[in-house]
C-alpha cells in the first residue's frame, strides 16, 4: 500500500500537539511524497466567530474551506510544510467534530489520520463523550492519536 495522503485532524489544540502532529506528518509523508491535509471542522459558533474575526471582502466567496485556509494553525503549518516542498492542503467544514473528520478522510481517501485529544476517565466520555474515540472507531484509515503532553 502506497501512502498518498496524511490528513491532520486541526483545531484548537495545545501548541504542543500541533508541533508533534506536524513532526508526525512530517516524518511520514515527506519519504512517501505524500500529501498533507490540514483539516478544520468548526462549530456553529467558532464559524460565525471567525467570519467576525476575519472580515472577509464582499467579493470574495466565503466558504468553510476559505475560513479555515485562514486560520493562523493551518497557516503556519501550510507555511511549514511547503517550505520543506511537501504538497499540502487544507480543507474546512461546519458540524460535529468527529463526523468532520471522517468526513474528511472518506473524501481525501486518506492513508493515515492524526487526531490530537486529551485523556479522559470513562466516566468523563459517557457523559461528555470522546470526539476522538468517535474518530479512533468510526475511521476508514489508521489513526494516530497524539494525547496532550502535559497529561
Amino acid at each position: 500500500m502506497a501512502l498518498e495522503t496524511v490528513l491532520l485532524a486541526v483545531g484548537g489544540k495545545s501548541d504542543d500537539q500541533v508541533e508533534r502532529m506536524a513532526t508526525l506528518a512530517e516524518d511520514v509523508a515527506a519519504p512517501a511524497d505524500a500529501t498533507i491535509v490540514l483539516g478544520h471542522v468548526f462549530t456553529e459558533d467558532d464559524y460565525d466567530d471567525a467570519l467576525e474575526r476575519l472580515e472577509f471582502d464582499d467579493d470574495t466567496e466565503v466558504t468553510p474551506d476559505a475560513v479555515a485556509g485562514r486560520n493562523l494553525v493551518v497557516r503556519e503549518l501550510r507555511d511549514r510544510f511547503e517550505e520543506q516542498d511537501i504538497e499540502v492542503e487544507h480543507m474546512g467544514t461546519i458540524g460535529n467534530r468527529a463526523e468532520g473528520v471522517i468526513g474528511f478522510a472518506e473524501e481525501t481517501d486518506a492513508d493515515m489520520l492524526a487526531v490530537g485529544g486529551r485523556r479522559r476517565s470513562p466516566t468523563g466520555k459517557a457523559v461528555f463523550g470522546s470526539t476522538a474515540q468517535e474518530i479512533l472507531l468510526d475511521a476508514p484509515c489508521p489513526v494516530t492519536f497524539i494525547k496532550r503532553e502535559s497529561e
